[in-house]
């Protein structure tokens, strides 16, 4: 998994330099409230999701300078995302990325409108850059990724996940299947989209990432849930054990670790397929199908 690693490395200044250019200073009001969206933005996160819209734009031959924005948009959707799902209303977690969660680092009501704010500036972004790109390629680019994070995406899979807690929906095995597409993979489908659609892809090109992007998102949720069971605080940098506690529809808890991990290997295999497909750095998409299947946070 090291060329996935290096890969993300190498992106990694240019997303946190872009973040710092588009996030709204300290020193500007309501300084509160920004000051509460840069400790989320900057809490030390992977970058997986802007990192993905680079991959599947370099990929496709997308301009560098074209990705830049666009992976920062999905970043601030993404912690939009971790902030209202720890909120009391939902996850009730005092722990993200090793600190306390926003709203005890702050206050309910603030981490609520942090993140309102960063969910907006996220799709401002999509709709006003890059500025070299016409005015209907962005306004698609928002569509798209609305269209991941709304009620038949990201926010539906949510409610969907806690009305299935404490009591399980008549048939539990597809619909922890469609929570785990909408809830996780929606918004890793969309950042593959989102680089595919920067690069100009056709539709062979953008079916291919669209079915790369849900093998990838299902990974990504099935090892989440493994780690819930298995992981420590100081390893994952948040609570584990509370899927079990709240006794949440999860694939160990339904199916178990052992199926999980095998679910985990058909999925991969299922990806590497698909990444045949691709005209170019076949060799960093494998290693980043290793890296989630394996990851250790």
């Amino acid at each position: 998994m090291t060329e996935f690693l290096a890969f993300l490395e190498r992106s990694r200044p240019d997303i946190e330099s872009a973040l710092e250019e588009i996030l709204p200073p300290v020193s500007s009001r309501p300084g509160r409230l920004h000051a509460a969206m840069r400790y989320s933005v900057f809490a030390g996160g992977k970058r997986l999701r802007p990192a993905l819209v680079r991959l599947a734009g370099a990929t496709l031959g997308a301009p560098a300078d074209a990705l830049r924005s666009g992976g920062a948009a999905i970043e601030l959707i993404h912690s939009y995302s971790l902030i209202h799902d720890d909120l009391p209303a939902l996850d009730d977690d005092d722990l993200r990325r090793g600190r306390a969660t926003l709203h005890r680092e702050f206050d309910e009501a603030t981490a609520i409108l942090a993140g309102d704010a960063l969910l907006t500036l996220g799709m401002t972004v999509l709709a006003t850059e890059p500025r070299g790109m016409s005015g209907e390629l962005r306004a698609l680019a928002a569509s798209r990724v609305g269209e991941a994070i709304g009620t038949s995406g990201m926010i539906g899979g949510q409610v969907e996940d806690l009305e299935s807690e404490q009591s399980w929906p008549g048939d539990p095995e597809a619909a922890l299947e469609r929570i785990h597409r909408k809830k996780t993979g929606s918004l890793l489908v969309a950042a593959l989209g989102l680089g595919g659609l920067y690069a100009r892809a056709g539709e062979t090109e953008e079916l291919i990432l669209k079915e790369l992007g849900d093998r990838i998102g299902l990974i990504f949720q099935i090892r989440d849930d493994i780690l819930d069971v298995e992981g420590t605080a100081g390893s994952l940098g948040k609570t584990p054990g509370k899927d079990a506690a709240a006794r949440k529809l999860t694939y160990p808890g339904l199916h178990g670790l052992k199926a999980g991990r095998e679910r985990i290997a058909e999925l991969s295999a299922e990806a590497s397929k698909l990444i045949g497909e691709l005209p170019s750095r076949r060799e960093v998409w494998t290693s980043l199908v290793d890296y989630l299947g394996r990851r250790a946070r």
